[in-house]
């Protein structure tokens, strides 16, 4: 088996509130009023924090529920799939607003199982 190495930061907590702020705040972005610079940092944003969430155990193996948005979220996040520069603003709004209901949904989990990823 091949183990991933330490990084600095992995024996630091996730935070909930920083990751549901962020999530908030990309909900209540409106597209007549944000700008394509400001659609793709939030999303790079997301895109971290649900990596970071995707990271813990939460059970994948023996829950179809949470294996199923793990699967949702892996094809979600897959780079043949995301906006590029040619993309247009709707859709990557669009884009960025599912990461965040995407994010939501896994980080309820990972915040019901104590916020250990462990039930």
């Amino acid at each position: 088996m091949i183990e991933r190495p330490e990084t600095p930061g992995d024996d630091l907590p996730i935070d909930e509130e920083l990751i549901g702020d962020s999530i908030d705040a990309v909900l209540a972005m409106a597209l007549s009023t944000s700008t394509r610079e400001d659609i793709d940092g939030k999303t790079m944003v997301l895109i971290g924090h649900l990596n970071l969430l995707l990271a813990e155990e939460m059970g994948a193996d023996d829950d179809p529920v949470v294996k199923e948005l793990y699967l949702q979220a892996y094809k979600h996040l897959d780079l043949k799939g995301r906006p590029n520069q040619e993309t247009p603003a709707f859709s990557a709004y669009s884009y960025m607003r599912q990461t965040a209901f995407l994010t939501r949904r896994v980080l309820d989990i990972y915040e019901k199982r104590g916020g250990t990823g462990v039930s």
